[in-house]
C-alpha cells in the first residue's frame, strides 16, 4: 500500500512549509533517513528525511506551500503507482460515423468535472488556484490529475492551452479589484497559512486584501478586515449615534524612497520575521533597560587554567551558565505572561543570539541551569555551526524562556538589546575591557564587561531586575560554582 509523504511539522508554531528544492530525482528508490527535499518555514530551511523505504513519486512542485500535514508525494512497493493512477477514469469517448479533425476545438464541459470535498470546495492546490486565478479560468470546469482527483498548477495550464478551460465568474459591479503589488511575476500572493485557511473558508480572494505593512505578508487580520469593509458597504447605516466617537486612525503608509535605491530588500522570510517580532515586543511590553559592570578578573584566570589543560569555554558561556544559575534563584525572571497571569515557568532554557547572513537566530540551550561549563560550551559550539550553515532543527529554535545577546565582539561596551517573545527579560553583553581600579590607595588594573538587562515591566520591577543582574555578577566572581547544577 502507498505511504503518503506528507509536510512535516517540524515545530509546535509551523503551520506551513514552502517547498525549497527537491534532494531526489521523481521515481528515486530510497531509503529510511534520505534527505527527500529541502523546506523553507518562517523561522528556519530544514531538510526533511524519508521516513521509509520505496520509490518515491513527489506530486507537488518547487515553490509550493502547504500546510503541516498535506501530502506532497509518496512511497510505494515495487510495482505500485500512486494513488493518482487509480482515480475513476474519464468518461469513454462515443465513436463516431468520422473522425473528429484534429483543428477542432476541444468542447468545454459543459458540467463542472472538478473533484470536491463534502462542503462543495474544489480540491486544487494553492498554487493551482493562483494561476487560476491569474489566467481567469474557473477551477470547476478544470479535471485534476493529482491524488484524489486534486487539481495541480499544470491541470490549470493545460486546460486554458488546450481551450477547455471555462472564464471564471467576472467581479460583480462594485467590487474592488486586486491591489497593485511589487511582485515577481508568476508568484503566489505571499500570506500567512492562517490567512489562507481563512481566506479559503470565506471565499475570498487574497490579491483583494492589503499586505501588513512590517511583514509584506497578507495576515488572518487583513483578511477578517477586508471582509468587514466589504460587509460594511452592503449593510444599511447605522443610526446616529448619542454621543460621537473618534473613529480609528489607519496606519499611515511609510514614506517613499528619498533617493532612486540601489537595491530593494523586501521584509519577508527571516528579515521578516524579525521585523514583525521586535516591532510587536516594543508596542506590547513596557521595556527598560539597566547597566551592570562585572568584573572578570576569576573568570579569565579559570579560563586560562581550562585553556593549559586543552578546553576553553568562551566567555560568553560563563555568562549564559551565570544566567542560568540565576534564573532559579529569581524565578520571576524566568516567566511569561498569559491571559491568566504571570506564568514562572519550572524549566530554563537559554537562547543566545547568533548572527547569521540573512539576520539573527536565537537557538536555545535546553536545561541550560543543570549544564557544566564543558558541556555547555560543546553545546554553545555546536547550536552557532548549525546557525551559520544553516542546519539548525526547528525545534532548536523553540522553547526558549530567556535570552543572552552579546555585541562585545564589535567593541561595543553596551546596549538596549530588545526582548524575544514571549520572554521577559534579555541580557546583553558588552566587550571585555582593561579597567582602572583603585584599591587601599593602589591602582591597578581589572577585567571587566558591562551587562546589559531588559526586562518587561510589567512583570518586575526595577529592584527585582538589579538584583538579578547582581546574582549574575556574583557568579561570575566564583567560577567554580557554575560547574554545579541548580
Amino acid at each position: 500500500m502507498a505511504t503518503e509523504f506528507l509536510m512535516p511539522k517540524l515545530g509546535l508554531t509551523m503551520e506551513e512549509g514552502t517547498i525549497l528544492e527537491w534532494l531526489v530525482d521523481d521515481g528515486a528508490i530510497i531509503t529510511p533517513g534520505t534527505p527527500v527535499l529541502r523546506i523553507e518555514t518562517d523561522k528556519v530551511e530544514s531538510d526533511v528525511e524519508a521516513p521509509a523505504q520505496g520509490r518515491f513519486v513527489r506530486t507537488a512542485a518547487v515553490g509550493d506551500t502547504f500546510a503541516c500535514g498535506a501530502v506532497i508525494g509518496y512511497l510505494l512497493a515495487e510495482g505500485e503507482e500512486p494513488p493518482a493512477a487509480q482515480a475513476p477514469p474519464s468518461p469513454a469517448v462515443t465513436p463516431t460515423a468520422s473522425p473528429t479533425p484534429v483543428s477542432a476545438p476541444v468542447p468545454v464541459p459543459a458540467e463542472p468535472v472538478a473533484a470536491t470535498r463534502a462542503d462543495g470546495r474544489v480540491i486544487a492546490s494553492p498554487n493551482a488556484r493562483r494561476v487560476a486565478a491569474e489566467m481567469g479560468v474557473d477551477l470547476r470546469f478544470v479535471r485534476g490529475t493529482g491524488p484524489g482527483g486534486r487539481i495541480v498548477s499544470e491541470d490549470v495550464e493545460a486546460a486554458a492551452t488546450a481551450g477547455t478551460a471555462r472564464p471564471a465568474a467576472a467581479p460583480t459591479p462594485g467590487r474592488a479589484m486586486p491591489l497593485a503589488r511589487t511582485v515577481v511575476p508568476g508568484s503566489p500572493v505571499p500570506a500567512s497559512f492562517a490567512a489562507r485557511q481563512l481566506a479559503d473558508l470565506l471565499g475570498v480572494d487574497l490579491g483583494f486584501v492589503a499586505p501588513d505593512p512590517i511583514d509584506g505578508r497578507v495576515t488572518r487580520d487583513g483578511v477578517a478586515a477586508y471582509v468587514r469593509a466589504r460587509l460594511a458597504e452592503l449593510a444599511p447605516p447605522p443610526p446616529a449615534p448619542v454621543a460621537a466617537t473618534p473613529a480609528p486612525v489607519a496606519p499611515a503608509a511609510l514614506p517613499p524612497a528619498m533617493q532612486a535605491p540601489t537595491q530593494v530588500v523586501r521584509l519577508s522570510g527571516m528579515r521578516g520575521t524579525i521585523a514583525k517580532r521586535m516591532h510587536t515586543s516594543l508596542q506590547q511590553m513596557a521595556q527598560l533597560t539597566l547597566f551592570m559592570d562585572a568584573d572578570l578578573d576569576a573568570v579569565v584566570a579559570d579560563r586560562n587554567a581550562r585553556k593549559a589543560a586543552g578546553n576553553a569555554p568562551g566567555f560568553t558561556d560563563y555568562i549564559v551558565a551565570a544566567a542560568a544559575r540565576a534564573l532559579r534563584a529569581h524565578p520571576v525572571v524566568n516567566s511569561q505572561v498569559t491571559d491568566d497571569g504571570i506564568a514562572l515557568l519550572p524549566e530554563v532554557h537559554v537562547g543566545m543570539a547568533v548572527a547569521v547572513e540573512s539576520g539573527l537566530m536565537v537557538p536555545v540551550v535546553r536545561n541550560t541551569d543543570q549544564r557544566s561549563l564543558d558541556d555547555l560550551s560543546a553545546e554553545t559550539t555546536r547550536l552557532a555551526e548549525a546557525a551559520r550553515t544553516g542546519s539548525l532543527a526547528l525545534a532548536e529554535l523553540e522553547g526558549g524562556t530567556f535570552s543572552v545577546s552579546a555585541l562585545g565582539m564589535f567593541g561595543v561596551d553596551g546596549f538596549t538589546p530588545v526582548i524575544n517573545p514571549p520572554n521577559t527579560a534579555i541580557l546583553g553583553v558588552g566587550r571585555l575591557r582593561d579597567d582602572v581600579v583603585v584599591v587601599d590607595g593602589q591602582v591597578s588594573t581589572t577585567k571587566r564587561l558591562t551587562l546589559s538587562l531588559t526586562w518587561d515591566h510589567r512583570v518586575f520591577d526595577g529592584a527585582p531586575a538589579a538584583q538579578f543582574c547582581q546574582t549574575i555578577v556574583q557568579l561570575l566572581a566564583d567560577p567554580a560554582a557554575l560547574d554545579r547544577p541548580t
